[in-house]
C-alpha cells in the first residue's frame, strides 16, 4: 500500500545518489507466486554527492536476507524502501527477495500475462523487483541469470550460457534500472538479421505466442528500415549482437525501449492485412521506429531525473516523425502530427492538467507521460531545428552524441550543445521547456506603397501555477502569393521573440496575400482576421500543403460554428473549394482524404468556449452531421467515381500509395452511404479481403443505422482474435446514437470477452465512450457515472491506466452548470474512494483544481 498522503517531488531539490554502481548481478528463480530474486551489487562512494545515506527503493517485496561484504545486515524499513548503514568505501550488497508476479495486476515490475512472465520498469517499476536505487541517474552494467521451466528466457544485452532450465544474459552498456527487462514463456521467434554500416551482424527476433507468427513480417521490415534510417540520417549504428522484440497482451503503454529487449503491447507490433487496418500498419511502423531510436536517444544517453523525461521522449518522437515523413507522405504526416497535437495536447495545455514540457514538480511520475512531454516536446525540437537550420542541427546532434554518450543528461546539457555548435544564445528559447500553455500569435497586415508589413504579437494566458508569462522565441514560417495565386516569396522564417514585432517586405507592386505559419512551424494558436474568400483563395492556391489543408479546415470550422451559433446553412465557398481539391488527381490520395475530414466535436466545443459561448454537445453533433450530409450532396456527382477510382485491385500492400487510395476510397464511401443508404458499403463488406475495407464498410453501415447482421458476423469471424475484437467493441460505441452511448457501453462491459484487467480492452470500451463527444456529454449524465464507476473498480488493480483515463474529465469547466455539477460530483466520488492510489489521487486533485 502506498502512503495515503502523497508527497510532492521538486526539480529544484535534485541531489545525486550517494553511491555509484560498478556492476549488477541478478538471479531470477521464477515461480508464478513465489519468484526469488537474488541481487549482488557492487557500490562505491559517489565523489559528487554530499549525502551518503544508503537508501534503496523497494515496494511489495519480502526481504529474505541482506548482506554487506558477506555480513548479514538488518535494514530498517522506511517509506518507499529500506535504509542501512553502509561503508564510506567500495562494498558489495547482496539481497534475496520474494515477489508474487501473479498478483501484480498493476503491470509494473515483474508480472504475468496469460502465463508469460514480463516486466515493465519505466518509470519506477524496478523497485517492485528488488531493492535498488531506482532512479535514472544511477547507471550500471547488468548480468542476469534466469532459472525457469519456460522454453524462452530473455533479458537485456547479449546472450551467454544457456541450458535446460536456465539462460544467462550480459548487457555491457551501463543503464538505469528502468531499462531492465525480462521475459519468460512459451514463445515463437520470427527471426531475421541486419548488417550495420560497420559490417557487424545483428540477429533480430520478434517473439510472439504460438499462432501469431504470421503477424510479424511487417514489424520486422519496419525494424530493419528503422535501423537503416538511423544510420543514414543520424549516423547511429546498433551496438549489440542481438535485438529482440516481444509482443505482450497485457501492457499499460504502447511499447518499451529496454536495451536490446523491447517489449511491445501486442497491438503495436502484430499486423496482417486480414486483421490490421492501414492506420494500424502505419502506427506499428512509427512505434517500432520510436522504440529503436531510443537506443541512442534514451538508452545510450538517458535522463538525469524524471523531470528531464522530455529530453528522451520529445527528441525521439521528433525522430520517429521524421522517419514517418520519409517513409510516407511528408505533408500528410505533418497534418496527422498537428491533428494529434491539437486533439490531445492543446486541451491539456488549456486546462487544469497544464504543465511545462519539463515539469517543476510531481507526485506520481506516471502521470507525466503526457502529450505535452511527448508531442509538444517534439514540436520544441522541431522549432530548434528550424531556427538553427539543417546543417547546424546535424552538427549539434553529433556533438550531443559524442559529448554525452553514457551520461544521464539534462535539458541544460542539450541546449548547451546547440549553443556550442551554433554560437547562438538559447536562453530565451529555453522558456519553451519551463513555460506552460499554448501561446497565441495575432497577425495584422498593412500595405503601403510597395511595402507589405506583417505585425505579429504574442500572448500566453495564465496556467496553473504560472500567472506571469514572458515572450518566447517563435519561428513563424511565412510565404507570399500574388492575387493570381503565384508565389512571389518562398517560405521565410520570421523569429518572433518580443511581445510585438513588425516585418516589412518591399517591392510588391500589388498587395500580396500572406500564408502564415507554414508547416505549422510552431505549436501556437494563430489569430488572423481573414474572411472566407481569403481562405477559399488559399485552399485553391497555397503552395504550402499544410496551410492549404488548414484553409479548408478553417472554412469547415467557421461553417460549423456559424451553424451552431446562428443555425446557418453550410458555407457554399467551402463546399465548392473542397470539391475542386478532392477531384484534383495530381494531389496525393491520402492528402485528399484528409481534406474530406472536418473539425472534431471536442475541438468545436473548445472554440465555442474560447469565444465565451457555452458549448451544447447536442447542437455540435447535429451541426457536424448536417455538414457531412451537405458534403455528400455537394459531391454527389463525383463520389461514385472517387470511390471506384480508388479501389485497389493489386495484392494488398501497406505502403503509402495503396493505403492512401484506400483512405480516400473509404472517405468517399462514408459520404456515399449518406446517399445510397449503405448499398455500396454492404457490397464492400461482403467482398472485403482486408481489415481496412471490412472495418470501414461496417462503420459506414452502423452510421447509417444498419449493419447489425454484419456486426454479428464480424464477431463470429473474429471472436478468437483479441486485437480485432478490440475494434469490434470500440466501433459499436463510436457509432452509437448519442443518447444510447452509455447504455451501449454498459452492455459491452457485460460481454463475456470484456476484461477490465486488460488495458487494451478497457481502453477499447471506456476510451471509445469518452471519444464520442455528444454521447459522453449527453444531458442525462449517464456516461459520467459509468466511467467513474469503472475507474473506481480499476484503481486498486491498475492505478496507471485508471489515472490516465481520468483525463476524460479535464475539460469539464467548458460546459453548462448542470454538466459541471455532475462531473464534479463524480470526481469527488472518485476522490473519496478509500485507499485511492497516488496516481489517481493526483490526477483528480489537479482536474478539480
Amino acid at each position: 500500500m502506498r502512503d495515503a498522503a502523497p508527497q510532492t517531488i521538486y526539480l529544484k531539490d535534485y541531489t545525486p545518489f550517494g553511491y555509484l554502481i560498478d556492476s549488477v548481478d541478478l538471479v531470477f528463480r521464477l515461480h508464478p507466486t513465489k519468484t526469488r530474486v537474488l541481487s549482488t551489487i557492487r557500490f562505491r562512494p559517489n565523489p559528487d554527492a554530499n549525502d551518503r545515506r544508503f537508501f534503496l527503493h523497494g515496494e511489495q517485496l519480502e526481504l529474505i536476507s541482506a548482506k554487506i561484504d558477506g555480513t548479514e545486515v538488518s535494514p530498517m524499513k522506511v517509506e518507499g524502501g529500506i535504509e542501512v548503514t553502509a561503508p564510506d568505501a567500495p562494498f558489495t550488497w547482496e539481497a534475496e527477495v520474494e515477489i508474487n508476479p501473479e498478483a501484480n495486476t498493476a503491470l509494473e515490475g515483474l508480472y504475468m500475462s496469460n502465463g508469460m512472465y514480463c516486466t515493465q520498469c519505466e518509470a519506477e517499476g524496478f523497485r517492485k523487483i528488488t531493492f535498488y536505487p531506482d532512479r535514472p541517474d544511477v547507471m550500471a552494467t547488468f548480468n542476469v541469470r534466469i532459472e525457469g521451466e519456460e522454453p524462452v528466457l530473455l533479458s537485456n544485452g547479449n546472450p551467454g550460457a544457456s541450458g535446460k532450465g536456465f539462460a544467462e544474459w550480459s548487457d555491457p552498456w551501463p543503464k538505469p534500472a528502468y531499462l531492465f527487462a525480462l521475459v519468460a514463456g512459451d514463445l515463437v521467434a520470427h527471426p531475421d538479421s541486419f548488417t550495420t554500416k560497420s559490417g557487424n551482424a545483428v540477429a533480430l527476433n520478434i517473439y510472439v505466442r504460438p499462432g501469431d507468427e504470421h503477424k510479424c513480417a511487417f514489424g520486422m521490415e519496419a525494424l530493419k528500415k528503422s535501423m537503416k534510417w538511423d544510420e543514414d540520417v543520424y549516423g547511429r549504428e546498433y551496438d549489440l549482437d542481438i535485438f529482440n522484440i516481444v509482443a505482450v497482451d497485457d501492457f499499460n503503454m504502447g511499447a518499451m525501449e529496454n536495451k536490446g529487449l523491447n517489449i511491445f503491447n501486442s497491438s503495436c507490433v502484430l499486423a496482417s492485412p486480414e486483421t490490421s487496418t492501414d492506420a494500424n500498419f502505419e502506427r506499428i511502423e512509427a512505434i517500432i521506429a520510436h522504440e529503436y531510436f531510443h537506443n541512442w536517444t534514451g538508452n545510450r544517453i538517458t535522463c538525469r531525473d524524471w523531470f528531464q523525461l522530455c529530453l528522451k521522449e520529445g527528441l525521439t518522437v521528433f525522430r520517429d516523425q521524421q522517419f514517418t515523413a520519409d517513409m510516407r507522405s511528408a505533408s500528410v504526416a505533418r497534418i496527422d502530427n498537428v491533428l494529434a497535437l491539437r486533439g490531445r495536447q492543446f486541451p491539456e495545455d488549456q486546462g487544469p492538467l497544464s504543465h511545462p514540457v519539463r515539469p517543476e514538480s510531481f507526485q506520481e511520475i506516471n502521470n507525466f507521460y503526457t502529450a505535452t512531454v511527448y508531442e509538444k516536446g517534439a514540436e520544441v525540437i522541431g522549432m530548434l531545428k528550424t531556427l538553427v537550420g539543417d546543417e547546424d542541427y546535424a552538427k549539434a546532434l553529433d556533438l550531443y552524441f559524442d559529448r554525452h554518450d553514457g551520461d544521464a543528461a539534462t535539458i541544460e546539457d542539450w541546449l548547451q550543445v546547440f549553443e556550442d555548435a551554433t554560437g547562438r544564445d538559447l536562453t530565451q528559447f529555453k522558456l519553451w521547456y519551463s513555460q506552460s500553455g499554448t501561446p497565441r500569435v495575432a497577425v495584422r497586415e498593412e500595405y503601403e506603397g510597395d511595402t507589405f508589413t506583417l505585425h505579429l504579437s504574442q500572448t500566453s494566458a495564465p496556467t496553473p501555477g504560472q500567472e506571469e508569462k514572458h515572450p518566447q522565441v517563435i519561428p513563424v514560417a511565412v510565404g507570399l502569393l500574388n492575387p493570381n495565386g503565384d508565389e512571389v516569396m518562398e517560405t521565410r522564417v520570421l523569429e518572433l521573440d518580443k511581445a510585438e514585432q513588425s516585418f516589412a517586405f518591399q517591392g510588391h507592386a500589388t498587395r500580396p496575400i500572406p500564408s502564415v505559419l507554414r508547416g505549422f512551424s510552431a505549436p501556437v494558436a494563430l489569430e488572423q482576421d481573414i474572411d472566407n474568400d481569403r481562405r477559399a483563395f488559399l485552399l485553391a492556391h497555397d503552395t504550402d500543403p499544410f496551410n492549404r489543408w488548414e484553409a479548408g479546415r478553417m472554412l469547415a470550422r467557421d461553417s460549423l460554428l456559424n451553424a451552431i451559433i446562428n443555425d446557418a446553412a453550410p458555407n457554399p465557398a467551402y463546399l465548392d473549394g473542397l470539391k475542386a481539391v478532392v477531384r484534383d488527381a495530381n494531389l496525393d490520395a491520402s492528402y485528399r482524404a484528409l481534406m474530406l475530414g472536418q473539425p472534431t466535436q471536442s475541438e468545436l466545443a473548445a472554440l465555442l468556449h474560447e469565444q465565451g459561448i457555452t458549448p451544447d454537445p447536442a447542437k455540435i453533433h447535429l451541426a457536424s452531421e448536417a455538414l457531412r450530409d451537405a458534403k455528400a450532396s455537394a459531391l454527389a456527382d463525383i463520389l461514385p467515381d472517387l470511390y471506384s477510382d480508388n479501389t485497389v485491385t493489386e495484392p494488398f500492400a501497406p505502403d503509402a500509395e495503396q493505403s492512401g487510395k484506400r483512405s480516400l476510397g473509404n472517405a468517399a464511401l462514408s459520404l456515399l452511404t449518406r446517399l445510397d443508404g449503405g448499398a455500396a458499403a454492404a457490397k464492400q463488406y461482403a467482398a472485403a479481403d482486408n481489415m481496412t475495407l471490412q472495418l470501414a464498410a461496417l462503420s459506414a453501415l452502423l452510421d447509417a443505422g444498419k449493419g447489425q447482421d454484419e456486426l454479428a458476423a464480424f464477431e463470429t469471424q473474429w471472436k478468437h482474435d483479441r486485437l480485432v475484437m478490440d475494434k469490434w467493441f470500440s466501433l459499436q460505441i463510436i457509432q452509437a446514437k448519442p443518447e444510447a452511448v452509455a447504455d451501449t457501453t454498459r452492455a459491452l462491459t457485460e460481454h463475456p470477452d470484456f476484461d477490465m484487467k486488460n488495458p487494451n480492452r478497457f481502453r477499447a470500451v471506456m476510451g471509445a465512450m469518452q471519444m464520442q463527444h455528444a454521447g459522453f456529454h449527453h444531458d442525462n449524465g449517464a456516461a459520467y457515472t459509468l466511467l467513474a464507476d469503472w475507474l473506481i473498480k480499476l484503481d486498486p488493480l491498475n492505478p496507471q491506466t485508471t489515472a490516465r483515463m481520468c483525463s476524460a474529465f479535464q475539460t469539464w469547466r467548458r460546459y453548462d452548470e448542470t454538466r459541471q455539477a455532475r462531473i464534479k460530483a463524480e470526481l469527488e466520488r472518485i476522490l473519496a474512494t478509500p485507499n485511492l492510489s497516488r496516481d489517481t489521487n493526483e490526477m483528480i486533485t489537479r482536474i478539480l483544481g
